[in-house]
């Protein structure tokens, strides 16, 4: 019961966490419906199992223990600020491909991002994290080139000038698109 509780707390407070980025970026409805599906029993149950005082994601517990994470599948064909939801068949080359991720869904794929690293980082998060975790992923990542460019480039904008600056960039960047 201690796991599940731990795992409710931890869930909550990172799509928290979320939300009020997703607010700063003008993309607050999105941010509400952010995570449902890790309250779903084919999430839940799975990471309250191998939920480990919130340090590290119950996933990859799963992982190491079955070589793959059904609650992870389950999640990324749910949420669309997974860049790993935005792959698909190609007919010419006759092999899966990433594509090129909506820019909302890269906005909350930030949020996302920037949330985790405070949540599992705790007292130890600095605005650097964010960045440092998503280069140390670089060369195994199955991503969309423009997708990857943009994320990584609005991670450093957050770890040279800040939240703030950030927030304010991304706000103004999805508002520029909607007028489109």
């Amino acid at each position: 019961m201690a796991n599940a509780w731990g795992h409710f707390s931890t869930i909550t407070r990172h799509r928290h966490q979320v939300i009020r980025h997703c607010a700063k970026v003008g993309i607050f409805w999105q941010g509400l419906r952010h995570d449902l599906s890790k309250y779903t029993p084919a999430e839940f149950c799975s990471g309250a199992k191998y939920y480990a005082d919130g340090g590290r994601s119950p996933n990859e517990r799963e992982r190491e223990e079955y070589g793959y994470s059904k609650a992870w599948l389950h999640h990324k064909g749910r949420n669309k600020h997974h860049f790993e939801y935005w792959t698909d068949y190609d007919p010419v080359e006759k092999r899966l491909r990433p594509v090129k991720m909506p820019l909302r869904y890269v906005a909350e794929m930030f949020c996302d991002r920037v949330a985790a690293s405070k949540i599992y980082q705790k007292d130890n998060y600095n605005s650097r994290h964010p960045l440092e975790y998503f280069e140390r992923g670089r060369n195994h990542r199955f991503i969309h080139p423009e997708t990857s460019a943009l994320l990584e480039s609005w991670l450093r904008m957050l770890a040279e000038e800040g939240e703030e600056k950030t927030f304010s960039h991304i706000r103004a960047r999805l508002k520029a698109e909607k007028r489109r």
